[in-house]
């Protein structure tokens, strides 16, 4: 598995679709992934080839012991949103995680669950500075 420092090529929006669908189910076959992202226009075959680049590119690993060979991440979830976060905030938002926030606050709708878990989180985050003083 990846870490945050990986070298890797950091996924397409495509590539990250796919991942997904496997973060989500787990070890797939390309026809369970194909299903999985839905129609959208892409064929079979092009989900295939994607699939195969992106084992070449290390982003995911091929299980060939069968017939329908199997993938799965070969990156995990966490550590590549951050990466991915990361190069947003500083192209974005210069690097600054409270102008997101406050950007993507005004832009959606949010759950109460969500917030309680936001709530929580600055919470957290405050008590932190204050020890830190």
């Amino acid at each position: 598995m990846a870490t945050e420092h990986d070298t890797r090529p950091r996924p397409s929006d495509g590539e990250l679709a796919i991942l997904r669908v496997l973060w989500g189910r787990g070890p797939s076959t390309v026809r369970q992934v194909h299903e999985a992202i839905g129609d959208r226009g892409v064929r079979y075959t092009t989900t295939l080839k994607i699939m195969q680049v992106m084992a070449e590119k290390g982003l995911v690993e091929r299980d060939e012991a069968n017939r329908s060979h199997v993938y799965s991440a070969a990156i995990e979830e966490v550590p590549t949103q951050r990466r991915l976060l990361s190069d947003f905030l500083d192209k974005a938002f210069g690097g600054s995680a409270g102008k997101l926030v406050m950007q993507a606050l005004a832009a959606g709708d949010i759950s109460a669950e969500e917030l309680r878990e936001i709530r929580k989180l600055l919470k957290e985050k405050g008590a932190g500075h204050e020890h830190a003083r």
